[in-house]
């Protein structure tokens, strides 16, 4: 199970044996969010969020937004390097808040 980011304790990860759409989990807490990436022709026209266990508090929620609308075809890119082309992913390790 691959993490992609540690952003400021949220833990956002893949499963080695996911299936599209193309989407990563977030963690924090206990909690667990579903971030699902919608593709069309390269490029990213949806993003949507669903609790899996618990819930993020309001303004770690933020955070993630915030984190995934920077991110989110680095996302994109992970996936298929790992998936496609079976790149080892090492995390990335972010302790500052995106402004």
């Amino acid at each position: 199970m691959p993490t992609i980011y540690k952003y400021i304790g949220i833990i956002i990860r893949f499963f080695s044996d996911e299936h599209e759409p193309i989407h990563v989990h977030a963690e924090y807490g206990g909690a667990i969010v579903k971030i699902s990436l919608f593709v069309k022709d390269g490029m990213i026209y949806r993003v949507t969020y669903s609790s899996v266990l618990g819930t993020f508090n309001a303004a770690k929620m933020a955070d993630l937004k915030k984190f995934i609308t920077r991110n989110k075809y680095s996302i994109l890119y992970a996936w298929e390097q790992y998936f496609n082309n079976n790149v080892t992913i090492k995390p990335i390790i972010i302790t500052k808040k995106i402004k």
